[in-house]
């Protein structure tokens, strides 16, 4: 999953001088969530080929992040309640927490999840 790595490198350089540091802190965190479940529950990280997109806007108020990916038949995104003793299942519900507001959509094949943060 090395493009989990490269998405929130590039975030970073992208953001550094423009938001402040637990704005671009929570920005990488939902980013790394993102795009980890995009690589690994959508057809992006099951095909030789796959795709993960990532897109982010800064406007005065927020930072907005998209993560499209090559979508799956697995439905929308939900939010879990993780166990405390879980390994994972956490990404949508850190989502969910630390964002302003958060949401998905279907185009065509592919699936998108996206999320904004204050700052």
């Amino acid at each position: 999953m090395e493009s989990v790595p490269e998405a929130r490198a590039w975030a970073r350089d992208l953001l550094a001088e423009q938001v402040g540091g637990p704005v671009l802190d929570d920005v990488l965190l939902l980013l790394s969530e993102l795009a980890t479940n995009a690589v690994a529950h959508s057809d992006s990280g099951r095909t030789a080929d796959g795709r993960v997109t990532v897109y982010v806007v800064r406007t005065s108020a927020t930072v907005h992040v998209e993560v499209a990916d090559d979508g799956s038949d697995a439905g929308a995104p939900a939010v879990r309640v993780p166990e405390t003793d879980d390994d994972g299942g956490r990404g949508l519900w850190l989502v969910e927490m630390v964002a302003a507001g958060w949401g998905s959509h279907r185009d065509g094949a592919g699936g998108s999840v996206w999320f904004q943060v204050a700052g």
